[in-house]
């Protein structure tokens, strides 16, 4: 794969804006936020129990129990995999199912 610079630059500073999240020097340009009924949808689409959704995206069963009932919220990866599944749950399937 070949990256033009300009699309490396892109990810250089995506990368810096990231750092300022974390650091608390900047606020996110938007925020993905996912409700109990949301994850529950999203298993539900892909057609799979809270185990094999759990297997699938290398959480625990008791992780996507507590999401689906609102007791926890996604943080970090778990967010960032949950907003791809929303986007191209077939591609998620084929890539970790």
């Amino acid at each position: 794969m070949n990256m033009k610079k300009e699309q490396f630059q892109e990810m250089i500073e995506s990368v810096k804006e990231g750092g300022r999240i974390l650091r608390g020097q900047q606020s996110p340009s938007r925020v993905f936020k996912y409700s109990a009924l949301d994850i529950k949808k999203l298993r539900a689409d892909i057609g799979v129990s809270q185990e094999k959704f759990a297997h699938m995206i290398g959480v625990s069963v008791d992780t996507v129990q507590n999401w689906e009932q609102g007791r926890r919220i996604p943080r970090g990866p778990a967010r960032a995999l949950l907003r791809v599944f929303e986007e191209n749950p077939k591609a998620v399937v084929k890539a970790l199912g």
